[in-house]
């Protein structure tokens, strides 16, 4: 067996497996192996088992990993983030602390619209400086490929511009970026009172030049009760999906519509927040393969209620866990945060936590089958931790014990 990197003395090698997202009971079936070494062949995984069942490597000698007894488990999947923005909402938190309620903020001038002005006036140099500097601290936390959305311009030239940034840094840094064009984020005062107008705005003007540059792989819609509603959201994902698109949304985050439900429906590889979601319609979305995405981040920085994944999982679905990395509600790409809140406020058993953050978060961007596992074949995506096994990932709170990550088969990361 050839191999260009090898990964030894590793304590503990901990894994989901399979190329498809783990559902229900199957959430906690990890694959746990002592003793043991991965071998890696350029950018894939060539062998990962026990050290004394190492096959004999052939050619040149490989660079080597020492794991000095830590545990090894693969790269985090950020499956939801809004990385690319300009400015800051930094008086929102504080005012939210005060205990000011959402429209006397807007009253002071906050909310979306405020980041959507201030991307407007970024070039797309400002925009690509501070998104680099994000994915940089991503990575140094173990994330090895992020979603990112578009959402902060709601025009034409911006959506655009924010799209294009985020194709530059996926060739300009290690982690990989996947791209979601989310125009309908929130009504433009353009189009105040009119939120059909500006769905058809979307799908007229912006769709074809987002498909024509290659700039998206997914689309997303924020279906809520006053900004996109189900007929609305229907027909944009309808579109979106007709021009090959993958869908998204943003579900029963404040009320139940129905999003969750609608996610179902239009067959979305991943319907996220879910907070209000019904019983019938998450019974839906386990039947149709659609991912529940939770985002424990967000509870905790709006000091609101978590996600139900306990039931979710319980239910039969499976369920991702992200930061929902943004400027307004969440402002964290902390994904130690997110695994010690999965377990401490929704729920979720560890082993359930480190599938969600792995293998079913690829699952929710479409890439389970080369991704999100230690297994031959995949790539060569996987965190060294500073920790003798994977269940510190939530017991050691909010800290983290990346010690070494490993992109693609090469060390793009060592912590001192």
């Amino acid at each position: 067996m050839r191999a260009t990197l090898l990964i030894e003395n590793i304590g503990e090698l901990a894994t989901p497996v399979g190329s498809s997202a783990r559902a229900g009971a199957r959430m906690r079936e990890l694959r746990i192996v002592r003793d043991a070494a991965v071998a890696v062949d350029v950018e894939t995984i060539a062998w990962a088992g026990p050290a004394s069942e190492l096959p004999r490597l052939d050619g040149p000698p490989p660079e080597r990993v020492d794991a000095r007894g830590g545990a090894v488990v693969p790269g985090f999947v950020d499956s939801h983030t809004h990385f690319v923005f300009g400015g800051y909402r930094d008086d929102e938190f504080f005012w939210r602390a005060e205990g000011l309620p959402y429209m006397e903020i807007h009253a002071r001038g906050g909310g979306i619209a405020n980041t959507v002005r201030d991307t407007r006036n970024a070039s797309a140099e400002e925009l690509e400086a501070s998104a680099a500097a994000r994915l940089e601290r991503m990575l140094g936390l173990g994330v090895t490929t992020v979603e990112g959305k578009s959402g902060y311009g709601l025009d034409l030239e911006t959506e655009l511009r924010q799209l294009e940034v985020m194709r530059l840094l996926d060739a300009r840094q290690p982690v990989d970026i996947v791209s979601t064009y989310m125009g309908p984020h929130s009504i433009p005062v353009e189009y105040k009172g009119n939120p059909s107008g500006y769905i058809d705005f979307a799908i007229r003007e912006v769709l074809p030049r987002v498909k024509e540059g290659g700039l998206a792989r997914f689309c997303d819609v924020f279906c809520e009760r006053g900004v996109f509603e189900l007929d609305d959201s229907r027909r944009f994902l309808e579109a979106a999906r007709s021009m090959g698109f993958g869908v998204k949304l943003h579900a029963d985050e404040i009320v139940r519509l129905g999003g969750a439900g609608l996610a179902a429906a239009v067959g979305a590889v991943s319907a996220d927040h879910l907070l209000k979601a019904s019983d019938d319609d998450l019974g839906a979305m386990a039947e149709a393969g659609v991912v529940a995405t939770c985002l424990p981040l967000t509870a905790f920085s709006l000091r609101e209620p978590y996600a139900p994944a306990r039931a979710m999982v319980d239910r039969g679905l499976a369920v991702a866990v992200a930061s929902d990395l943004n400027p307004g509600s969440c402002y964290s790409q902390s994904i130690p945060l997110a695994a010690a809140l999965a377990v401490l406020y929704m729920g979720m058993t560890i082993e359930e936590t480190l599938t969600a953050l792995t293998l079913n978060a690829a699952a929710a961007l479409g890439l389970a089958g080369d991704r999100g596992s230690i297994e031959a074949g995949k790539l060569a995506d996987l965190l060294v931790l500073d920790a003798p096994s994977y269940r510190h990932l939530a017991y050691h709170v909010g800290m983290n014990l990346v010690g070494a990550v490993v992109k693609r088969g090469k060390i793009v990361g060592v912590r001192a």
